[in-house]
């Protein structure tokens, strides 16, 4: 069984051939964008969806459920390379980043978890898919994670990167499943998203972890209270900021522009955009 389901190589644009053949690695073509998002309505939808379905709905719940809409529209954005070729995936799947102690330094530690065919998820079934795994992995009951952290914790640090390069191109560039190994199949999806607001920031952008050929990183910020422009007076508002990392080999202007138009028609109407509120 494969690491990952995907469909045959495509043909390609130029434009796509030549960012392919420019860029060596992940690490070289790195974009960056930021968008500012009003958060009224969003927050009065939480607030609602909390007090009718008594679920723990976040700002993150609702982004991890807007960039799967996004990629849902935009297909070609949901894709990999391996062995200088574009692959289109055939799953839609988010990457959460989480905070937790690790069960050895008792240190903040991030690790995270993957919610596979988002697309086809309710809200609800994503707040309670989220709250299951991040227990899992914060009592370090996730036995494939326990397996690859003790993995790594054991191996030296000046051998670590090349480690890292060595197992990305199994599971990817040959596209095999290393399960027996603890590593979990497509552990890092389609896409990732880290809320930085929980930390206390507003905006930072977070880089492209190159050995998971996750094309782009989401940075959630911390909702603020700003001065915003509302009919043409000057009243206060609750902003947030979103902050995208992107590799250029495989996205460009019209996919920022995709994911632009599916965050303004999520925050600015999320009833309309996440669906109506189900007791």
């Amino acid at each position: 069984m494969p690491n990952v389901e995907l469909h045959p190589p495509k043909r390609l644009p130029a434009f796509r051939k030549i960012a392919i053949g420019t860029w060596a690695t992940t690490y070289d073509p790195q974009v960056y964008g930021t968008m500012v998002v009003r958060m009224e309505r969003a927050l009065a939808y939480i607030e609602a969806f909390r007090e009718k379905t008594g679920r723990r709905l976040t700002v993150t719940h609702l982004v991890a459920k807007m960039v799967g809409a996004a990629l849902e529209r935009t297909p070609d954005a949901n894709a990999l390379l391996r062995l200088g070729r574009l692959y289109l995936r055939k799953r839609i799947s988010v990457f959460l980043q989480v905070v937790m102690t690790d069960p050895v330094t008792g240190k903040p530690d991030l690790s995270g978890v993957t919610l596979h065919e988002i697309d086809r998820m309710t809200l609800a079934e994503i707040v309670d898919a989220t709250e299951k795994q991040v227990a899992k992995v914060r009592k370090d009951e996730d036995e494939s994670l326990a397996r690859s952290r003790s993995l790594f914790s054991a191996l030296p640090g000046f051998i670590l990167h090349t480690v890292l390069r060595f197992m990305s191109f199994v599971l990817y560039g040959l596209n095999l499943d290393l399960g027996f190994l603890g590593v979990p199949r497509d552990g890092f999806g389609s896409i990732m998203v880290t809320n930085i607001g929980s930390l206390g920031l507003e905006q930072a952008y977070a880089p492209l972890v190159p050995w998971s050929r996750v094309p782009m990183v989401v940075a959630v910020g911390k909702v603020s209270d700003e001065p915003v422009v509302d009919g043409g007076r000057v009243v206060p508002g609750k902003v947030m900021r979103l902050s995208a990392t992107f590799d250029h080999r495989l996205l460009d202007g019209a996919h920022a522009a995709a994911l632009s138009r599916c965050v303004h028609e999520a925050f600015e109407d999320p009833e309309k955009f996440f669906g109506s509120i189900a007791s």
